[in-house]
């Protein structure tokens, strides 16, 4: 059965549906400190989801995606990170995740971005342009699972710093 997926940025009302896509989709993850969602919900309480785009199925959110502003260690601006991504684990490789990053990149452009970066598995992002840059890094992530992908201009150099709040460990009072 084909069922039409809308991509479309999130609304207050998705909050509720976007924490729980979120855990559903790390659950399992072995790399993942079950925090993604406490991530999302503290960039969202920052001001710092630059975009914010889900993925709805019949009147439900199936997927979501997060995009906010990071730092560049040489002072270079306009870059973003992406992340985290979720799609529910029984509609995983349908395409969702796909559509929700090309959607969220095209939008990132059509803002005036600079570029994006992301922490995530190597096989996977390399389809969206995304690279591995020897000039461009973060701290305690290992070169092959940090990507980077310009619109404009070179790649910055040095370290990169994400939002605050990937520090964030549990739920923000």
């Amino acid at each position: 059965m084909n069922t039409t997926t809308i991509i479309r940025p999130e609304s207050t009302t998705d909050h509720a549906a976007i924490t729980d896509v979120t855990i559903a989709a790390f659950k399992t993850m072995e790399v993942s400190q079950q925090t993604e969602h406490f991530i999302v919900d503290a960039l969202r309480a920052a001001g710092a989801l630059t975009i914010s785009l889900v993925a709805e199925q019949g009147g439900n959110v199936v997927g979501h995606i997060a995009f906010s502003p990071i730092t560049t260690s040489d002072g270079t601006t306009g870059w973003y990170g992406l992340g985290p991504v979720s799609v529910l684990p029984e509609l995983q490789r349908q395409g969702i995740g796909k559509a929700l990053i090309n959607d969220g990149l095209a939008r990132l452009r059509k803002i005036g971005a600079k570029g994006c970066c992301l922490v995530g598995h190597p096989e996977y992002y390399r389809q969206f342009g995304f690279e591995n840059t020897p000039d461009l890094s973060h701290e305690g992530v290992p070169p092959e699972v940090f990507f980077a992908l310009a619109f404009e201009g070179p790649v910055p150099q040095g370290p990169v710093r994400f939002h605050d709040a990937f520090a964030v460990t549990g739920p923000q009072s």
